[in-house]
């Protein structure tokens, strides 16, 4: 096989490999003795079939699996005896007018990683934040877990129940002085101003109090889900349990062992140590922008283009993805567009740190276990799950 180059110019490579018609013919020859013995045609005995034949029968496609394994080898050849290393895959091109009994002449172009300086860590200089998390911001967290889960404290026994309060009530519905089925129920939540109660029910609430009895009249709408009660009057009496306050979370020992904990101090531990992660990532990611940017600052190279395309078409789309959730698709992608360019120079930094990284990790002997690859990708599992 014979190699020419034909582009030497920045990280671009271009090669014409010739690869003989009688290194293909050798390989066919080579490839026919091969299978010729688990050939089978009727009249021979089995493994006894002439090579002239096998090659009449097979010859097609033998040549052309020794074209493509004599330009595969010969890629390879290239790559190693030129020490080159690809940024992507080479782009290879055989003469469009081949024919087999012809020297094949194939084109080979790609991008070389750039030869990038001995990087050095030396020197560099990250400051670690550290926050002290409050018994205020634990008090926070927990309070929105109660909030959640409903357990509120309840007002003091004289408040009149206002919009946004919720009331725990019995009730015993009636329709012409009858109480009828699925009229009563025991213990149940219903918060003013929501609206989950049928019209008029919410509003004669107001201004109750715990431990207040009190009757309300409504009558159900006319598209009323149950037929027998579609636009009759009825009665309600009502009694009011208690008035809880739905921005003061109830926060004891009970609310704790309700989640399966042993107790409020055990709650509180376990925020406490989830708030503390949550500050432990954001300082880690704080210094590791920190530390990106002083070295991308001190190093300054060329990328591979195709690298960079690569890069900037998977932020593209993603950033594509984006738009077509906002509210207006079309002003989204508009934006996008007016920083294109900003982008595409996120692209070659990423690109260019990526490379830079890669080449510090080789120069310290950094390797990555199984495990540590297990543990990341669940990391990554976890971030990105709905």
């Amino acid at each position: 096989m014979q190699t020419v180059e034909t582009l030497n110019e920045g990280l671009k490579r271009a090669y014409t490999l010739t690869i003989t018609s009688k290194d293909i013919d050798a390989r066919v020859e080579k490839e026919v003795m091969t299978i010729a013995p688990q050939v089978r045609m009727p009249g021979f005995r089995p493994g006894k079939v002439p090579a002239n034949l096998v090659k009449k029968m097979h010859g097609e496609s033998l040549q052309r699996d020794a074209l493509n394994n004599s330009i595969q080898e010969g890629v390879q050849k290239l790559i190693a005896d030129q020490k080159l290393r690809p940024a992507m895959q080479p782009s290879v091109e055989l003469d469009e007018g081949f024919e087999f009994g012809q020297d094949a002449e194939v084109k080979v172009e790609l991008e070389v990683l750039p030869e990038i300086a001995a990087p050095s860590i030396e020197g560099l200089k990250l400051e670690r934040l550290t926050v002290e998390v409050s018994d205020a911001q634990v008090a926070e967290s927990a309070g929105r877990i109660a909030s959640q889960q409903g357990a509120l404290a309840e007002h003091a026994d004289d408040h009149a129940a206002a919009e946004g309060d919720t009331l725990v009530v019995d009730f015993v519905g009636k329709v012409d002085g009858e109480e009828f089925e699925g009229g009563a129920a025991q213990d149940i939540r219903l918060t003013l101003g929501s609206g989950q109660f049928i019209p008029g029910f919410e509003d004669q609430l107001t201004g109750v109090k715990k431990g207040e009895e009190k009757t309300i009249e409504v009558t159900f709408p006319e598209d009323y889900g149950a037929e027998h009660l579609a636009g009759k009057a009825a009665t309600f009496d009502v009694t009011v349990k208690s008035v809880l306050d739905a921005d003061k979370p109830k926060l004891d020992d009970e609310f704790a062992k309700s989640l399966g904990l042993e107790g409020l101090d055990k709650l509180n531990e376990l925020l406490k140590g989830q708030i503390e992660q949550e500050h432990n990532g954001l300082t880690r990611t704080h210094m590791k922008r920190k530390l990106l940017d002083q070295l991308a600052a001190a190093h300054d190279f060329d990328v591979p283009p195709s690298m960079v395309e690569a890069e900037f078409d998977q932020i593209w789309a993603q950033l594509q993805h984006e738009a077509s959730h906002e509210e207006d698709p079309e002003a989204a992608l508009k934006e996008m567009e007016a920083e294109k360019d900003d982008y595409r120079a996120i692209a070659v930094r990423r690109v260019r740190l990526g490379l830079l990284l890669s080449e510090i990790g080789q120069a310290n002997g950094v390797t990555v276990s199984d495990q540590e690859m297990n543990r990341l990708v669940m990391q990554a599992a976890q971030q990105y799950s709905p």
